[in-house]
This record gives structure tokens, C-alpha cells and sequence, in this order.
């Protein structure tokens, strides 16, 4: 197997965006009107075509991206800096947002609070093998792809030129994995989903109760794991100051991890299900495939209650509808830091950008969702398949520290700064 080489850290979706931020560049202004001017454009046709929550979840998808982009919140980096040099503190603001996430879930899940009188529920999948390969795959394509699902479209917004790349193999994956996904549900073996809440007799109080012993207990190894590596800190970016730093600079990733939950937990009670992105990305798929022809009707995937939304059109599919957010907020973002500038693609980031997008689809559709359905929305809502998920994505990113170099790709060392 391929030693980890030494080469120059890169930080994937955050290195380009980091070493640009120092300049504090002037606002592209042109960029953000633009920006606004669509985005008015789509509030308005969403307004007289679809129900009153689609705008509202544009303006949620906004908020996503925004949010983002300015704390550069990932879960590659997290999952990589963690498996390469043992330095966790972006995984530390992941558990603050799932302990935020499962303290605003619990009374929103128990109680059945939502707006337009929706019905709620969060997302509890099945333990399987469909899931412990999809979260494995996802696991090995993000680190190569650059990005997950939410770093695919923030970074896209932000101007990463190859996230085009991984993006269109990541429809084309998820769109390859709903095709398959009946032989991996229906012929491989699988657990029936297990919340904590609903499943063991605790209650979503007691559930909530263990949900912050574990995420302590991740925080605290996370910190043992990196005074025994001596792991170099994160190195800070530039930023504003005062009231400024919201729209120049950035943001505390604690403060990122606090509006992420709320932003997810409001999600859930607009349209009753939890932040979700790769479904999208199947159903865009998969009317292109139409286009051409082919019969995706007939596909397991698309039967049942999914037939509606294959029929209808993409503006009314929510999903849909958040991830046009995101990316549009993340390019607002941008362009207030003045920072927006497509980048240039390699031949070895281009071809890692295929097969990690083609390895994210797939994985995602295998493993009921991604980085955001499965681990951030799945744990959310006590459900026992985010854990798992989150355990084989990072066994992924330990494989794929061995691939990287072989694109070109950096691994951090432990004498190396991590940004």
C-alpha cells in the first residue's frame, strides 16, 4: 500500500478561500447584486407557484450557506485533521451542534411541533450492510472529492472551480445508487431502525441524556488523542473585526456549530423531516435520465410515495429547493468577503473529483443519506444509523489518507500547520 507522503498541507474546500481571506479583499458588489436579483427572482415564482414553506426554506438554505462559508464549517477537513494528525477541534464543534441539534429535536420530535400543521419526523434508517458500505464509500469520496455534500455545494458557491466536477459525478453516483438501492436494502441484511428514543424505552429524555454523555465523551478523547500526538492547532484565519466579522471574515466555529442546529431544527418543523441534500441529487438524476430515455419510473426507488416527486417538478421538491440556497448563500458570502474567484483544476484533483463524487452518490444512497441526512440529521434524531455512520465514514477517510497522494492530493503530517 502507498506510504503517506509529505507534502504541502492543503485543506481542500478551505485553503483557497483561507489564504485569499488575509487581504481582506473589498466586497464584490456587482457579485452580490446579482446574487439578489436571482435569488428575488426565484423567491417570487416560488411565492406564486408552491406552498409558502418553499420560500421559507430558500431563506433557511441562504442561512446554511451564509453560514458555511463564513465559518468554513467542514466535515472532510474534521474527519481527515482528526485521522491524519489527531488535531479535534472542528470534531469538538461537531458535537456542540449535535448537542444543540438533539436538545431543540427532542421536544420538536416528541411533541410533534411544526408549522403549517406538517407532520414531523426525524430520520431513523435501518443498520445494515447497505449502510456500513455507503457510509464506508462516502467516507473514501469526500476526502478525495474535496468536499462532502454541504462542502460540495458551499464550496461551488464560493467559486472552487473542480467542485463543478464532483458535483456532476456526485448526481451521477447518487443517481447510479437509486437504481441499485432495492437489491441493498431488499437482499442484504439489515437491523430495523433503532432510535434511542422510541426504540429502547428511554424516552427522547433519556435519549437526549445519553446523546450528550456520547458527545462528551468523542470531545474528551478527541482531546486526549491530541495531546498524545502533540497535534498542531488549527491555524486562524483573518478576519474583520466587530460588527464587521459577519460579513468579512471568519466566523468561531462554536458559533458556526450553534446557528447550524438551529438552522436544522427550524428546517424540521417548516417542512416535518430534518437538513437533507443528496436526495436531490438522485432526483435530478434521474430526470435527466428520463430525458434520454430511460424508464426510471420502473425503478424500486421511484415507487411508492417518491413516484409524486419524480412527476412533479424540482421547485417543488424542498430538498431541491434548500440546496439552491446553500449555494446561492455561500456565494453571497463570497463575494461580501471578496473572495469569489474560480480556481484552477488540475488533471490529479480533476480525476480524484470523479471518483470521489461517483463514491459520495453511491454511498450516500446506500446509506439512507449523507454528512447531513445521515450523520448531522440521523444523530439528531436519535437514530442509531448516524453513529454508525459517522464510525464507517471515518474508516473511509483513514483508506483514503493511503489514496490521496496518488491524485496529488496533500495529507497533513504532524510537523505540518492544519488551517
Amino acid at each position: 500500500m502507498t506510504s503517506i507522503t509529505k507534502v504541502q498541507p492543503v485543506n481542500d474546500v478551505k485553503a483557497p478561500i483561507a489564504r485569499q481571506d488575509a487581504a481582506l479583499n473589498k466586497p464584490q458588489i456587482s457579485l452580490i447584486v446579482g446574487a439578489l436579483v436571482v435569488t428575488a427572482l426565484l423567491m417570487i415564482y416560488l411565492l406564486a407557484t408552491q406552498h409558502i414553506s418553499q420560500p421559507i426554506l430558500l431563506v433557511i438554505g441562504l442561512a446554511l450557506g451564509y453560514t458555511l462559508f463564513h465559518a468554513r464549517f467542514g466535515f472532510t477537513s474534521a474527519f481527515r485533521r482528526l485521522a491524519s494528525v489527531g488535531n479535534g477541534q472542528a470534531m469538538r464543534s461537531h458535537m456542540l451542534m449535535l448537542a444543540v441539534a438533539v436538545t431543540l429535536f427532542a421536544p420538536i420530535l416528541a411533541y410533534g411541533y411544526s408549522f403549517f400543521g406538517t407532520e414531523v419526523a426525524g430520520y431513523v434508517s435501518p443498520v445494515g450492510v447497505s449502510l456500513v458500505v455507503g457510509a464506508f464509500l462516502f467516507g473514501i469520496g469526500m476526502q478525495l472529492g474535496g468536499g462532502c455534500a454541504s462542502g460540495t455545494l458551499y464550496a461551488l458557491g464560493g467559486g472552487r472551480t473542480v467542485m463543478f466536477v464532483t458535483l456532476l459525478f456526485f448526481i451521477v453516483g447518487a443517481t447510479i445508487g437509486a437504481y441499485h438501492l432495492p437489491f441493498w436494502t431488499e437482499e442484504m441484511p439489515a437491523f430495523e431502525p433503532i432510535s434511542l428514543a422510541t426504540s429502547t424505552g428511554l424516552g427522547y429524555g433519556g435519549a437526549w441524556l445519553v446523546s450528550i454523555v456520547i458527545f462528551t465523551l468523542v470531545a474528551l478523547i478527541s482531546v486526549v488523542i491530541e495531546k498524545k500526538k502533540r497535534a498542531p492547532k488549527m491555524a486562524p484565519v483573518p478576519s474583520a473585526s466587530g460588527w464587521q466579522r459577519i460579513f468579512r471574515g471568519s466566523w468561531p466555529l462554536f458559533a458556526a456549530a450553534i446557528v447550524l442546529a438551529l438552522l436544522n431544527a427550524l428546517t424540521l418543523m417548516v417542512r416535518g423531516t430534518p437538513w437533507g441534500i443528496t436526495s436531490a441529487f438522485a432526483l435530478w438524476g434521474s430526470k435527466i435520465a428520463a430525458l434520454f430515455g430511460v424508464d426510471v419510473a420502473s425503478w424500486g426507488y421511484w415507487q411508492g410515495a417518491n413516484a409524486a416527486m419524480l412527476e412533479s417538478s424540482i421547485f417543488a421538491d424542498s430538498t431541491t429547493i434548500l440546496n439552491f440556497g446553500v449555494i446561492i448563500g455561500a456565494f453571497i458570502a463570497s463575494a461580501a468577503g471578496g473572495l469569489f474567484k474560480f480556481t484552477k483544476v488540475t488533471v490529479g484533483n480533476f480525476f480524484a473529483s470523479v471518483i470521489g463524487g461517483l463514491l459520495m452518490g453511491y454511498g450516500a444512497r446506500l446509506a439512507f443519506g449523507c454528512n447531513i441526512g445521515a450523520y448531522f440529521g440521523g444523530i439528531a434524531s436519535f437514530s442509531l444509523h448516524g453513529y454508525v455512520w459517522g464510525i464507517l465514514a471515518l474508516a473511509g477517510t483513514f483508506v483514503a489518507l493511503y489514496l490521496r497522494p496518488l491524485f496529488g492530493l496533500s495529507v497533513p503530517k504532524s510537523n505540518d500547520s492544519v488551517c
